[in-house]
């Protein structure tokens, strides 16, 4: 796939692009890779004991919601609250976003609480980055004719003495997963040993009746792969039919993946409100974290 694509420059052509909100984009660290090779950890998937950890909901952030009054509200700190939610500015929080909630020992609201749903592990993997830690991402895969959303994991890296070293919760890059798809779960660790085994354990998956997200789709992307394969450049539109509602939040999910089909980077682009039958462009880079990038595949959610 890369081969005809370094050294190809081209010009999108000009047109009237909606008045957004600027986009965010949440970027994982570390464009330059380690020159070692790409640590594959042993796995061992959880099916019927879980972990013992809180399981998150997620939390429509309402009219006069502040980011400090809603970690009290749920007896999380600010900071806790924020590592749940990396792609959320506490500032400037979008009505109707959502939040993940991770502590499940506060005021929960009546059916929030997610019923875990079968979501198969189909791959793993952990990168190493430079100024150490370690990104895991485990490759979840919707099989079911519905979509799936409040979905997380948990990730738990054991040393060679099965002594626990680190564990945290993962989640996808967008709230939901359609049918038929697959998206990563993603989590990092500042410091863990590069030859520890992973455990998984999925924490929350419930089926989703499509509620609140929007028919947006994706039109003329062009991927672009640098020379080296250590970043893309993507470019294309986001289109809402006509007879959609206003969108007030548009996300895009990129998951770029190796020669061999491992996960090898993420990234999160944030689009603000559209309206119905507008098209907006979005331009933006996905990094790899290990090896050389051969495909990216796209995701978006449109609420």
């Amino acid at each position: 796939m890369r081969h005809f694509l370094p050294l190809i420059f081209f010009l999108a052509a000009c047109a009237p692009v909606p008045t957004q909100t600027a986009p965010v984009e949440t970027i994982l660290p570390s464009a330059t890779p380690l020159p070692s090779p790409t640590f594959t950890p042993n796995v061992l998937v959880v099916v019927e004991t879980p972990i013992p950890t809180s399981t998150p909901f997620a939390y429509v952030i309402q009219a006069g919601d502040t980011f400090s009054e809603l970690a009290e509200k749920f007896k999380l700190s600010q900071d806790a609250l924020r590592a749940a939610n990396p792609d959320i500015q506490p500032n400037s929080m979008s009505v109707g976003a959502t939040l993940l909630i991770p502590d499940a020992s506060s005021s929960i609201p009546s059916g929030a609480t997610p019923t875990p749903a079968p979501v198969p592990v189909t791959q793993t993997v952990c990168h190493p980055i430079a100024d150490g830690g370690l990104w895991c991402f485990a490759l979840l895969q919707n099989n079911t004719t519905e979509a799936m959303e409040n979905i997380s994991a948990q990730v738990t890296l054991f040393n060679e003495n099965n002594e626990t070293v680190a564990s945290q919760t993962a989640f996808l890059p967008l709230d939901i997963l359609p049918p038929n798809k697959s998206l990563p779960a993603f989590v990092f660790f500042p410091e863990a040993p590069a030859d520890a085994t992973m455990q998984i354990q999925i924490l929350s998956a419930v089926p989703s009746n499509g509620a609140g997200y929007l028919p947006a789709s994706l039109n003329n992307i062009v991927t672009q792969i640098s020379w080296n394969g250590l970043t893309a450049t993507v470019n294309g539109e986001i289109y809402l039919p006509a007879e959609s509602t206003a969108a007030t939040q548009t996300r895009i999910a990129a998951v770029a993946y190796d020669e061999g089909g491992q996960v090898t980077g993420l990234k999160i682009w944030d689009g603000g409100s559209m309206q119905p039958g507008e098209k907006a462009v979005f331009s933006f880079q996905v990094s790899s974290l290990g090896a050389a990038i051969d495909r990216v595949e796209y995701a978006i959610q449109s609420r």
